[in-house]
């Protein structure tokens, strides 16, 4: 069958999307969701378990705090609050963690560490995706069960300044707010100070029960000047006064109220080395979360260390806090220590509503959910728990009702945990056998189209595809066999869901049918090009197809480097790839031209002369044809190696030194800024040349380069295009000397000191 070649381009266009878009469906796993995740109408909470006895128990229980204040530190790491900086600069904060009635926790956020998906894995106890990311940049309105939303629907009043992504994703939800934007990271005071000069107002008021303060100052320094910056520090110091100020106003308003309040001190996401986040380092996923409270009561001497937990455990503790729902698509578990001083009754109920909820979206998101640990664990916790309420109707205090509520409690623990790490199993899980499709069928389309393109690009710009041949037939038939054994197989043998396998037979058949229609078309593309050039290398009379050395090192680094990309580490520090292959081939290339300009035994110059002279001085008659191309070959061959002797001498030494140039110029690059993740922390010369006491010697390499860049363009140049581009390289200098990168050359002064540090200076002697 012939096909235009603009037919079978739209056609691979088309099946390649196919492919791409199978791949994606595997790589980006589907999110744990609840069935009714998109309805917010409120269910009926599960009755308190009972054996024998009817308990009184139907309903949500009340709140545990009056209000809730949570104060988010965008980019806050772990070390931050209890490192060293933290007893340094936060001395308030370090003493509720260490005596204060308070609860600390290391939080472990999930990848990808940027503000919306944390925001959500907060506020829903999900765990977002990747593609998040993208949404980042413009964040809609969050439609999935969360605490807000639930909050809002009991009636609570909640505030919110700071970061405009809370507005983004709770329109309508706050009764009053105040967003700032987060892509002026060079502003880390006013960004802040936007925020703080609300609390005096609100926190004298009592028309709010929820208060969510997002400050943005740190994580824009983190930006700028990275995690080792001195303006860390003062930041530190700037949100422990907030702290301190807002934890005093709760306690002073306590009095007047029957339930204690809560502050939350939490990050979206840690901080890397040099200052950024988004992947998956320690700094990056270690986050503080601190609960602090009246409630929380602490003996003389009872030192509680940091717990590490997830990040999702928050939504599940805000909503158990405030007395709402637990959101329908939270992984995450009750915190614990949040309720331990509560009676054994209320802690029960709690845990049991908390496991309840997740086996509910264990059932709807696992196919073979009765296998589960977790389940098997909940079934044992709830018949124990009904024993519990029938041993309590009957009789409320005694021993042995102590010590099963104590066993039930851990039980239920102990299930909520290893439900909880299976949900979270579940979203983190990829579906390899929709990838290893769509891979494949990708891989296939770039084959034929590999394959296909002399004949595309021929005069009659037609293809053709062999699909009724009997060999074609064959082939397609026994490939479609072998698939859909293959299919059957994994789709019958795997315990975790599969997008191909859910599909009907018809559309996995017919996917079948597309992999093995473009293996046949390939194997048929492929055999026509071999035998094509079988014939060329027989006609030919001399072949000189046989790659040299350089070109078979850039084909195996380049596919090196491919198959590096693989991996997210190699991808981190790519860079030190590119320096080994860049270093390499300069080696080579050296060798070469040293080889060439060097000739060795096998073609002396002299032995040429003399068998090129010798056949000169010979009879036309005696010179055959077999001798004559012997002479020609030789000639040649001698020839190749001394093709730098018609260069002048300077241009010997460049082409010679040229490779050597290339290497110190590499090294030097390689010193000059250290990039990745490994190596980003070390000194290099970029931070030796901008800091304050080698100014000096940053304006002369400058000033050196711009010269240079000067020299090389203006030889072909008109006057007034030479004037135009040295006012311009002027400017350049003048606008880095403005800003205080460089001097000019009558400056003393080299220190640096930027707009906002002047700021900040006149307003400490004001």
């Amino acid at each position: 069958m012939r096909l235009g070649s603009g037919t079978f381009a739209a056609c691979c266009v088309v099946v390649e999307v196919l492919g791409v878009v199978l791949f994606l469906r595997g790589f980006f796993p589907a999110p744990v969701r609840s069935s009714s995740s998109s309805k917010h109408q409120a269910e009926p909470p599960a009755p308190e378990p009972s054996a024998g006895a009817s308990s009184n128990w139907t309903k949500l229980p009340p709140p545990l705090f009056s209000k809730v204040v949570i104060v988010l530190i965008d980019a806050l790491r772990d070390d931050f609050v209890f490192g060293s900086k933290g007893v340094k600069f936060m001395p308030y904060t370090t003493y509720l963690v260490e005596k204060g009635a308070s609860h600390s926790f290391v939080a472990e956020a999930k990848p990808p560490t940027v503000t919306m998906p944390r925001i959500k894995a907060l506020m829903t106890g999900s765990v977002p995706g990747f593609i998040d990311v993208v949404m980042n940049l413009n964040s809609p309105a969050l439609l999935e069960d969360n605490v807000i939303t639930q909050a809002k629907a009991a009636g609570k009043r909640i505030i919110s300044y700071g970061d405009e992504t809370w507005v983004k994703l709770f329109p309508k939800h706050f009764v009053e707010y105040d967003g700032t934007t987060s892509f002026f990271v060079s502003d880390y005071t006013e960004v802040d100070e936007n925020v703080t000069r609300h609390l005096d107002k609100v926190l004298k008021r009592g028309d709010w029960d929820v208060l969510i303060l997002h400050y943005l100052g740190l994580d824009h320094i983190g930006h700028v000047s990275g995690p080792s910056s001195p303006l860390i520090g003062r930041k530190l110091s700037e949100m422990d006064g907030v702290l301190m100020k807002i934890h005093t106003a709760l306690l002073s308003e306590e009095r007047e109220t029957l339930l204690p309040s809560l502050l939350v001190l939490c990050g979206d996401h840690g901080m890397s080395e040099t200052g950024g986040h988004g992947a998956s380092s320690t700094e990056e996923v270690s986050t503080p979360l601190l609960l602090v409270s009246s409630a929380f009561e602490r003996k003389p001497g009872d030192i509680r260390y940091p717990k590490h937990v997830q990040q999702t455990d928050l939504a599940a503790t805000l909503a158990i806090g405030l007395g709402l729902p637990i959101p329908k698509n939270s992984v995450g578990h009750l915190l614990f220590p949040a309720i331990e001083g509560k009676p054994m009754r209320e802690q029960l109920r709690f845990l049991h509503l908390n496991t309840v909820q997740l086996t509910k979206l264990l059932q709807e998101n696992v196919p073979s959910f009765e296998k589960e640990p977790g389940f098997e664990q909940f079934k044992i916790s709830e018949r124990l728990h009904g024993n519990w309420i029938r041993l309590y109707l009957e009789e409320n205090n005694s021993e042995v009702l102590f010590n099963l509520g104590t066993k039930v409690r851990r039980q239920y623990l102990d299930a909520l945990k290893t439900l909880s790490l299976s949900l979270s199993r579940q979203v983190a899980q990829y579906d390899v056998y929709s990838m290893v499709v769509g891979t494949v069928v990708v891989l296939e389309v770039l084959t034929l189209l590999l394959l296909s393109i002399p004949q595309a690009l021929s005069s009659k710009a037609e293809l053709e595809v062999p699909l009724l041949s009997p060999v074609f037939s064959l082939l397609f038939y026994l490939t479609f066999l072998v698939l859909s054994a293959v299919h059957v197989i994994v789709c019958t043998s795997t315990e975790s869901s599969c997008y191909l396998c859910s599909l009907s037979w018809l559309t996995a058949g017919g996917v079948m049918v597309l992999v093995s229609a473009l293996l046949c078309a390939v194997v048929s593309a492929l055999t026509k090009v071999l035998v094509r050039g079988k014939l060329l290398s027989k006609n030919a009379a001399h072949s000189n197809s046989r790659w040299s050395e350089l070109d078979l090192l850039i084909l195996l680094g380049t596919l090196g480097h491919v198959l590096s990309l693989g991996a997210s580490s190699f991808i981190e520090e790519e860079h030190q790839t590119w320096y080994f292959l860049v270093s390499t081939l300069c080696l080579a290339l050296c060798h070469d031209i040293y080889r060439n300009y060097l000739p060795g035994d096998d073609c002396e110059p002299q032995r040429c002369l003399h068998v090129e002279g010798g056949f000169d001085g010979a009879t036309p008659a005696l010179q055959d044809k077999n001798t004559s191309s012997a002479v020609l070959e030789l000639n040649r061959g001698c020839k190749s190696p001394s093709s730098l002797g018609t260069l002048r001498g300077y241009e010997k030494w460049m082409v010679l030194a040229s490779p050597w140039v290339i290497l110190t110029c590499c090294r030097l690059l390689r010193s000059l800024n250290q990039t990745g993740v490994q190596w980003a922390h070390r000194p290099d010369l970029g931070h030796w040349l901008t800091s304050s006491d080698h100014k000096a010697a940053l304006s002369v390499l400058a000033a050196l380069s711009l010269a240079v860049i000067f020299a090389l363009i203006q030889r072909r140049c008109s006057p007034a295009s030479k004037v135009a581009m040295a006012l311009g390289l002027l400017g350049v200098y003048c606008y880095r000397a403005a800003i205080g990168n460089v001097l000019f050359p009558w400056q003393q002064d080299n220190k640096d000191i930027s707009k906002i540090d002047l700021k900040n200076t006149t307003r400490d002697e004001a």
